[in-house]
């Protein structure tokens, strides 16, 4: 699946999935928890609908945004790592994470911009 067809949550929904209100949504994006993005100029910022496991946050989420924003990695590129095919995990970075594969994602995030 592409990121560009990846189903995506506005804050709202991520605040109602999570249990948590709205503001607290801004500042996990903030703060790096989470990574939003925009469609276009006009749309309002959407985060994946991936990164949001049951009513928490992808386990290890915010490592990996940590290590490629030290890679100097926009938010759409860190998007777009986490949505793109990777043989050796196998499936996405996200699929990976979203099984508990942390230490494998980070590892391949810590290299990912050099």
């Amino acid at each position: 699946m592409g990121v560009d067809s990846a189903p995506q949550l506005t804050f709202p929904e991520v605040a109602d999935a999570l249990g948590v209100p709205v503001t607290r949504v801004h500042q996990y994006v903030r703060d790096g928890h989470l990574v939003a993005v925009r469609e276009s100029e006009e749309a309002p910022r959407t985060i994946p609908a991936l990164f949001i496991d049951g009513s928490q946050i992808v386990k290890a989420l915010d490592a990996v945004i940590r290590l490629l924003r030290d890679a100097r990695f926009t938010d759409p590129e860190i998007v777009d790592w986490l949505h793109r095919a990777d043989d050796s995990l196998p499936g996405t970075p996200i699929d990976a994470l979203r099984r508990d594969a942390g230490r494998e994602v980070k590892r391949r995030a810590q290299v990912a911009g050099y």
